[in-house]
């Protein structure tokens, strides 16, 4: 019998991928960019017991049996077993594997690319596998090559027709920028009623602005981004990341049907972003929303105390959870000093 527990972080895009140039091989219509979070916080985390006395492989994900048919998971399963030694004694034995994500599921914060990446990275420790293992974790889920590396991480589109060539690679340490936070703003934690799959196949059907944007915005917003990022350039950075997310926005409305993933305090944080931006003469925090309503704010850890309380004022508890708010302890900051006059 072998046992692996494997744990692997959320990534959160500042360049989206949004559509595939191949729904089989997962590969990508462009370049995406994201970073890395902490796995103290929100990560998915995979057992894997694999023995001669299991009758059938199982799959579990937050408590519920998931079906072992599904073509990304056979396809990861596949592809990871074609690096192993055909010799091994276990490579035949069925698996027992057991996934959970701390966070919610399915609501647009990057969930099924923690998952896959966890899974992969376990069943490559399960096999004894080294190397990048970022192109079969791709095959489960496209996002799900970035969380393979920490820091900040590219996914290459790649040329070629069989897939070899797209992978994700890691642009800065997660040491590089150590200044940098994020702040995750769970608008809705429910499963939202367009997937993200449904949703980039559609949008490659139909809209135009997506070619356009694939062809045209994101290579030289790709070059722009990293070297913002190699810099330290907070002001480009945050302004890069608006403007992708609100483009990739802007591509779900012009998808037919409409794709809608923001809801109406989504867009009043957006509002609320650009006013205290505005207020402070300088960017001071940048948004980004993945496909759901959920907010990520990227900003500097010397303005964290007070943009927490200026989302407190604004968006105050329903209730007196202690859950409310998760994360790094951080300096607390009366309301009267947060100016939102």
């Amino acid at each position: 019998m072998k046992i692996v527990t494997a744990v692997a972080p959320v990534n959160i895009a500042v360049i989206k991928y949004w559509g595939k140039r191949d729904e089989t091989l997962i590969l990508p219509i462009n370049d995406s960019i994201s970073a890395t979070l902490s796995l103290e916080h929100m990560c998915a985390k995979t057992s894997i017991v694999c023995s001669p006395d299991l009758t059938e492989t199982k799959f579990w994900l937050n408590g519920e049996l998931q079906p072992t048919d599904s073509k990304r998971f056979q396809n990861c399963l596949r592809e990871i077993k074609k690096l192993v030694n055909p010799n091994l004694e276990y490579l035949s034995w069925n698996l027992s594997i057991c996934s959970e994500n701390n966070f919610p599921t399915a609501a647009g914060l990057a969930s099924s690319a923690a998952g896959y990446a966890c899974l992969v990275y376990a069943l490559a420790k399960i096999y004894e596998i080294n190397g990048n293992i970022s192109s079969i974790a791709r095959m489960g889920s496209g996002s799900a090559c970035r969380s393979i590396f920490g820091g900040w991480v590219r996914w290459q589109m790649g040329n070629t027709t069989d897939g070899s060539d797209s992978l994700a690679v890691q642009i800065a340490p997660e040491t590089h920028w150590p200044e940098m936070r994020v702040l995750v703003l769970v608008v809705n934690d429910k499963t939202k009623t367009y997937s993200s799959t449904s949703g980039m196949k559609t949008s490659v059907e139909t809209s135009t602005l997506l070619k356009h944007r694939a062809a045209n915005i994101v290579p030289q917003r790709t070059k722009e981004m990293i070297t913002a990022i190699k810099n330290k350039d907070y002001k480009t950075f945050a302004k890069l990341t608006m403007q992708d997310s609100n483009q990739f926005h802007a591509v779900c409305l012009d998808t037919y049907p409409p794709c809608f993933y923001l809801n109406d305090t989504s867009r009043a944080i957006i509002e609320l972003i650009h006013f205290y931006n505005q207020n402070k003469g300088e960017t001071k925090v940048a948004y980004t929303f993945d496909a759901g309503p959920n907010a990520c704010l990227y900003l500097l850890e010397k303005d964290v105390a007070e943009v927490i309380a200026m989302i407190n004022y604004v968006f105050p508890p329903t209730s007196l959870k202690s859950d409310y708010f998760k994360g790094d302890t951080v300096p607390s900051k009366k309301l009267d000093e947060v100016s939102l006059k």
